[in-house]
């Protein structure tokens, strides 16, 4: 067996085990036993479920960033944000429910969501070929989720693990882009009507925009693309924050309104 073949059985065997993990609860982190830190391994782990995700059914509609802040990066020991893919069955309606046995470890966070009005694929994208090709923005909550125990992760152990994704809500009242300023817009979390997390869209990555098109170009480099009517989760305006079963959680996001959800225990 070459040294390709082995990677490629070891990338399936650690996707494996982060897809058993979902149902039986978290696992050791990756990168501590095997000792790979680099971005293509991560990735590749995380196509390997991507791709296994999809022929059983799973649909994508979008992406999400991660680690947008440079405090957490610092804390990661990156200089780069990460990527996940968004599915159909991870979005919860505005003012929907979220059950404690859909989930391991929650957070919750407020960031910009993008709806794409066209496809978008250069490897030299800008924040202005961002604006031009979204059709508009709406306030979002993301459930941030690890399948790592303590979410004691590294780099490799979150981009492997499809960027601690979860669940998502995002707004119902569609805004478009240019009649405020994203950059400046002001957040508010609230968890049961008490404030947990505040920022401002310069938070990410200097603006929700940038980052957006830093996942262009990223994409690219994989030989993928957004397409249009894809949702793009920009990254966190402030920090996540652990929830618990009987939370109503709630954003508000100056310029593009609220969104929110309520986390229940299963009957």
């Amino acid at each position: 067996m070459t040294k390709n073949e082995n990677m490629d059985e070891l990338y399936q065997d650690l996707a494996g085990e982060l897809r058993r993990a979902y149902r039986s609860g978290p696992i050791p982190p990756l990168s501590a036993r095997t000792g790979l830190t680099d971005v293509d391994s991560a990735y590749a782990v995380q196509s390997t479920n991507t791709r296994i995700w999809v022929e059983q059914g799973r649909r994508i509609i979008g992406r999400k960033i991660g680690l947008t802040s440079e405090a957490v990066q610092r804390q990661l020991g990156v200089d780069q944000p990460d990527f996940g893919v968004l599915f159909a069955d991870m979005a919860i309606e505005d003012g929907g429910e979220l059950l404690a046995s859909q989930v391991l470890q929650p957070r919750a966070e407020a960031e910009v969501a993008l709806v794409m009005a066209r496809d978008l694929d250069n490897p030299e994208a800008t924040l202005d070929d961002v604006l031009a090709a979204t059709a508009y923005a709406l306030p979002a909550i993301e459930i941030v989720d690890s399948r790592i125990a303590d979410w004691k992760i590294s780099f490799f152990d979150t981009v492997a693990d499809n960027a601690s994704s979860g669940f998502f809500v995002v707004g119902s009242e569609p805004i478009r882009l240019g009649d405020f300023d994203l950059a400046t817009c002001a957040m508010v979390l609230e968890v049961n009507g008490h404030e947990v997390s505040t920022g401002v869209g310069a938070n990410c990555l200097g603006h929700p925009l940038a980052a957006a098109a830093w996942l262009v170009r990223t994409l690219s480099s994989f030989g993928e693309t957004l397409r249009a009517g894809d949702i793009v989760l920009t990254g966190a305006l402030g920090p996540m924050k652990p929830i618990s079963p009987g939370d109503v959680v709630r954003t508000h996001i100056t310029g593009l309104g609220s969104a929110m959800f309520r986390y229940t225990n299963d009957l």
